[in-house]
C-alpha cells in the first residue's frame, strides 16, 4: 500500500460525513474557504451558472454533461421533488449547447427505496430531454450496482435515452457491461472511485488498471458505444492509440490542460460539471482522488 493510500481512504470517509461537513461550514470563514477550494470543480450554485459553464465549454471545443448536486435521498416525497428538479433541468437543456447531456446518480432520486419508483422517476426525466440528449447514469457503491443495472435496463428498454457508467475495479462489471451493451446502452468506463470490500473489487493500482484495459478492449471489440472516463494519461493514451474513434470524458477542473490537448487533436471530449448548493462532499471526493496522483 502506498503512503498516500491511508490519507486517500480518510478523505473518502470524510466525503460521506455529514458531521464533518457541518463542522467545516460552522468554522469562521470555513464555508468560504472550502468553496474557494471547491470552485475549480463546480459550475456554481445556480442553474444560470451551469448553463453559462456549458456555453464556455462549448466555445472551447468540449461537449458537456450537467448534474445537480445531491445523493442518498431516502424519503419518497423528497425523491419526487428532486426528480421534478431534474425534469426542469432536462427542459432547460434547450438553452444549452446541443452537445450538452444530463447526468444523475440514482441514489439522488430514491434508488434505495423499495419498488420501481426510481425507474418511473428516471423515465420522466428522460422523457423531458430535448431531442438528441441523454441522461448519463453515474456509478455508485457496489452494493447499489444491481439496482442501478435493473433501473437503467428497464428505462432503456422502454425507449428512454440513457447511458450507464461501468466501474472497472468491480468483479461484477464485465457481466454488467455486456448486458448493457447488448441492450444498446452507451457506456462510460471509469476505474471506480469508491472504497470497496476486496471480496467484490480489485485493489487500486495495477489490478484495476489492467481490468480497465482489458474491459475497454473487450467492449470495443463487441461493438459497444464506449467512452473512456479516466484522467489517467497512460491508460488513456494506450487505449486511444489502439481503439479508433473513441471519446473521452473528464471532470471539470481535473487535468484541464490534458482535456484541451485532446480536443486539439480531434479527440471528442465531454466535461462533467455539477452545480448547486450541496457541493462540499463532491469536492472532498475530488481532493481524495488527487492524493497520490
Amino acid at each position: 500500500m502506498s503512503r498516500a493510500a491511508p490519507l486517500r481512504r480518510l478523505l473518502f470517509t470524510l466525503a460521506t460525513s455529514a458531521a464533518w461537513e457541518r463542522a467545516v461550514r460552522a468554522l469562521p470563514g470555513g464555508e468560504w474557504t472550502a468553496y474557494r477550494l471547491a470552485s475549480p470543480y463546480v459550475a456554481g450554485t445556480r442553474l444560470e451558472d451551469a448553463l453559462a459553464c456549458a456555453h464556455r465549454l462549448a466555445a472551447e471545443g468540449f461537449a458537456g454533461s450537467i448534474d445537480l448536486f445531491g445523493e442518498r435521498v431516502s424519503d419518497p416525497i423528497e425523491a419526487d421533488g428532486v426528480a421534478r428538479d431534474y425534469v426542469a433541468l432536462a427542459h432547460a437543456l434547450d438553452r444549452a449547447p446541443e452537445n450538452t447531456f444530463l447526468s444523475i446518480d440514482l441514489s439522488h432520486i430514491g434508488l434505495d427505496q423499495p419498488g420501481e419508483a426510481v425507474e418511473r422517476r428516471l423515465e420522466r426525466i428522460a422523457a423531458a430531454l430535448p431531442q438528441g440528449r441523454r441522461v448519463q447514469v453515474g456509478a455508485e457503491e457496489e452494493r447499489r450496482a444491481e439496482r442501478i443495472l435493473t433501473a437503467v435496463l428497464a428505462v432503456a428498454r422502454s425507449g428512454g435515452a440513457v447511458s450507464a457508467t461501468v466501474q472497472a475495479n468491480l468483479e461484477r462489471s464485465r457481466a454488467d457491461a455486456h448486458a448493457l451493451a447488448e441492450a444498446g446502452v452507451p457506456l462510460r468506463l471509469v476505474k471506480g472511485a469508491y472504497v470497496e470490500d476486496p471480496r467484490v473489487a480489485r485493489r487500486w493500482g495495477e489490478p484495476t488498471d489492467l481490468a480497465y484495459l482489458e474491459l475497454a478492449h473487450e467492449l470495443h471489440a463487441a461493438g459497444a458505444d464506449l467512452t473512456l472516463a479516466t484522467h489517467d494519461p497512460v491508460l488513456r493514451e494506450a487505449l486511444l492509440r489502439a481503439l479508433p474513434d473513441i471519446g473521452v470524458e473528464m471532470l471539470l477542473g481535473v487535468r484541464s490542460a490534458d482535456a484541451s490537448a485532446l480536443a486539439a487533436r480531434g479527440v471528442p471530449v465531454r466535461i462533467y460539471f455539477p452545480y448547486g448548493d450541496n457541493w462540499f462532499r463532491y469536492a472532498m471526493r475530488r481532493w481524495a482522488e488527487s492524493v497520490g496522483k
